[in-house]
Parts: C-alpha cells; structure tokens; sequence
C-alpha cells in the first residue's frame, strides 16, 4: 500500500478521535436546568379522623390524630393542636352527629357533647330508642362497663307456680348483643390521661329497638336484671353463624363495600330471641328445676247421716210431731240425722 495513503488514514483516524472525544466533553459539561418543587407552606397540625365515623359514634382515643395541614387550606373550623378547646381529651365522650370518613379533617359542627341539646338523640342510631335500667354493683360487672360497651342483660327472678315448697330460682339472658350509651348520665369515663377510669353506677342507659324497649321495662318489673359484659369479637362470630345459617340473605349484585356497610348494621342491632336460661336446680342439687304445681283434689264423697237404732219398746198408738199415726205394739225408734221414724218389730 502507498505510505501517503497510509500516513493520511491514520491523520484521518485521529482527527476523528479527537473530535468525538472533544464533543463528549462539551456535551457532559454542559449543566442541564434542574426541576426544583415549589415548596408548600406547611400550617398548623389539625385533627383528622383516623377512620370511618358513622352517626352515633362516640369519640374516644382511637378515632382522631393530629396531622399536618397546608396553611392555606386551613380553616377556622377545624381544631388546630394549641387552641384551648381542641384538646384531644375535651372531646372524648363526644357523638359523632354527621358522618366522617377517614382523613378527613373534624369541625366543630360534626360533634356534639353530653351537655349539649340533642346529644342523646345523636348517639341513638336511626329507629332506636333509649332505654335505661337499675343494676346493683354486681349486676354493673363492677362498674367495668363503658359507654361503647355491648352487654346482654340477664333477669334473675322467683316463681311460685301456687303450689307447695319452695319457688322455682331462675335466670334468663332476655337480651343480647345491646349497646350501653350512658352510666348514670355519664359518657366520658376516662381521665386525664385518656384511660378508662372505672366507677361504680346505679342506672345504665342502653340502646333498643322500641320492641326491646318494652320488654325490659316488663322486665324491670319482674325481678332483678344485671349485665353481662360481651368480648369484641363475640360480634363478628355471631353476625358469620348467621349468614352461614341463612338468616341474614345478601342481595346479588352488591358491592363489597355496601355489603360490609349492611352486615355490620346487622351486626350492629340487638337481639331478643334465641334467649337461654338456668334455673336453682342446674346449679344445686337441692334446688327445684321445674314450677310448684298445684295438687289435684278430688271431691270430697258425701258423708251420709248417722244411723241411730233403739232397742224395741212397747208403746201405745199415738200421733208423731209431724201428725202421722204411730201404731201401737213393739216398734223400733230409728234415727237418721234429724228425721226419726218407727218401724214395728217384725216388719220389712
């Protein structure tokens, strides 16, 4: 090969390398403009729900937290952390009396408390009533009950049955799965710190259907009632032996929110069937099982007159007290109660 065409590839060869090389160290130099997001001014910490709030809630520790909020969305109805009524502890106790979805911030018109017109009828869900009974210390689980709570109510009661010995001791779960709004007027049984402070009571305002509301007032009068203080997750195991025997039926074509929405209004609704009870003799031997019946007397058979016989005498024909003839010879003076009579000796 020529060396000229030679010497003027390998000039070529370099002229290119350097070039490329030149290039790449423009192109790499060169700063590109960096994006930089516009910062957002942070406000003041404000208090959100934490989850789903339906009407009739009530407020305790788990249902709000403090979260950060965009200044300029801030509004003078939220609770904003400093502010001498947004206190987490003044609201504890307190209804929800519209509805809240999780995040979303809590206003002043959306709670409503015990000293506030209407609180009561915020707590009731829709169609329920209250109702409140007596309960002793004992019968008031020792005042381990909280507003929130779900109890069953137990009636302890005598029967006589009218008949002899002793009457019938019984006890009867009347009600299940009710809800406790109150205990003698109080709906925050919490202290300082946010936890539960337990107290005796006397009367516990509950919520019911107006059927079961009639029922306990019978109840009331009846014998003693007392509560018995239901797990948390006696609900959810009650509400799937229901739908697994087929006495809640779903309709088709339901989302699964709007079915989770109605199982637990289901859930949520007290009962007063299926009640059991225990009477004196399945907790002692020496304890009747059944009712005093009352004996069967039969008639008592008609006792007849005594029967008085004389011996015979010899009497002379005479007139009786009642004028009829007396024949006279031997005669024989019988006597039946009151009525006398003569019979001759020798007759029939």
């Amino acid at each position: 090969m020529d060396v000229k065409k030679i010497a003027l590839l390998v000039g070529a060869l370099l002229v290119a390398a350097v070039t490329a090389i030149m290039a790449k160290n423009m192109f790499t130099g060169a700063s590109a403009p960096s994006a930089e997001a516009a910062a957002v001014p942070v406000g003041p910490r404000i208090l959100v729900s934490k989850k789903a709030l339906p009407v009739g809630t009530i407020v305790d520790a788990e249902s709000f937290t403090y979260q950060p909020w965009p200044k300029d969305l801030v509004q003078n109805a939220y609770y904003q952390e400093g502010q001498p009524d947004s206190g987490m502890q003044s609201l504890l106790g307190t209804v929800v009396r519209q509805p809240i979805t999780a995040g979303q911030p809590l206003t002043r018109g959306s709670l409503v408390g015990p000293n506030d017109r209407g609180f009561l009828a915020a707590a009731l869900g829709p169609g329920m009533r209250a109702v409140t009974v007596s309960v002793s210390t004992i019968g008031g689980v020792a005042g381990f009950v909280f507003p929130g709570d779900r109890v069953d109510v137990v009636l302890t009661q005598e029967v006589n049955g009218g008949g002899e010995g002793p009457p019938l001791k019984v006890s009867e779960t009347i009600i299940r799965n009710i809800r406790v709004l109150a205990t003698d007027q109080r709906t925050d049984t919490k202290g300082e710190d946010g936890k539960p402070v337990v107290m005796t009571f006397n009367n516990v305002t509950m919520e019911s259907t107006p059927r079961i509301a009639e029922k306990i007032a019978v109840a009331q009068t009846l014998g003693t009632l007392s509560l018995s203080l239901r797990s948390l997750s006696d609900t959810t195991a009650e509400l799937e032996r229901s739908v697994a025997s087929g006495d809640i039926k779903l309709p088709k074509g339901v989302s699964p929110a709007e079915e989770r929405r109605m199982l637990l209004a289901v859930a949520n609704q007290p009962l007063d069937t299926a009640s059991t009870y225990s009477t004196g003799g399945d907790v002692s031997r020496f304890q009747r099982r059944t009712v005093p019946a009352r004996k069967s007397e039969a008639p008592a058979a008609p006792v007849a007159a005594p029967v008085r016989i004389e011996a015979p005498v010899n009497v002379a024909a005479a007139r009786t007290a009642s004028g009829e003839a007396r024949p006279a010879g031997p005669m024989v003076r019988v006597s039946r109660g009151n009525n006398v009579s003569y019979v001759p000796v020798g007759a029939r």
